[in-house]
């Protein structure tokens, strides 16, 4: 399926359903759950509107399931893995677009919170994401002397504003409200795989790359 129909046809649904991924969906009429609760959370703040076509799209899914013939063609959208039996899969489809629907009529939007889950990691930080699992994953060893290295090569490497939405996304992690093992839990999820420079903390170190990056 060329990019173009996939996302009329599946885009914001597929959003809302890796949100699922590595998360329970234990969803009942009178409750969302945490996964659903992370899409909403952050779509309520970045993308409103989008809420809506995922509502449409859940439906229209549900409604009609691929058949034999758009299989065979490879024209079609995989449902991910979230534990639900194939059979239910049509249900509980339509249960996520009534909760939708919900949140949009009667203005519900979940509290904001510290990210809960790991679709709401990255897609709340983004760039972070990118340098934190491109630039500080195991194979920093070979590839630089220090974490010094690995972000000034990040800096020549990628495009100026992405650069200033990476420190402003530093910026918006500090402010939140973390302790030091939330910080270490924010780095994992993120992508990293080695510990902050000696003598830094994992907070202490992101504001640090914010600073060097800010002067840059």
């Amino acid at each position: 399926m060329k990019p173009l129909e996939h996302d009329r046809r599946y885009g914001e649904l597929d959003q809302v359903l890796r949100a699922y991924l590595g998360q329970s969906a234990d969803d009942t009429a009178e409750r969302r759950s945490r996964a659903l609760d992370a899409y909403l959370r952050h779509t309520w703040h970045t993308r409103p509107w989008a809420i809506a076509e995922a509502e449409r799209q859940l439906r229209e899914y549900s409604r009609n399931p691929p058949g034999r013939l758009r299989i065979d063609l490879g024209e079609f959208y995989a449902v991910p893995d979230v534990g639900i039996p194939q059979s239910a899969i049509g249900d509980w489809l339509l249960l996520l677009a009534d909760h939708l629907k919900q949140s949009i009529e009667d203005g519900e939007v979940p509290p904001p919170t510290n990210p809960q889950t790991h679709w709401e990691w990255h897609a709340r930080f983004p760039e972070t994401a990118q340098l934190l699992g491109g630039w500080f994953s195991q194979d920093i060893v070979d590839e630089f002397p220090d974490h010094e290295a690995a972000v000034a090569d990040y800096a020549a490497t990628t495009d100026p504003q992405l650069v200033a939405r990476l420190v402003g996304e530093l910026h918006e992690l500090i402010a939140l409200p973390l302790d030091e093992g939330d910080y270490a839990v924010a780095a994992a999820e993120l992508g990293m795989e080695v510990n902050p420079p000696e003598p830094f903390s994992y907070g202490a170190w992101f504001q640090a790359v914010a600073t060097v990056l800010s002067a840059d």
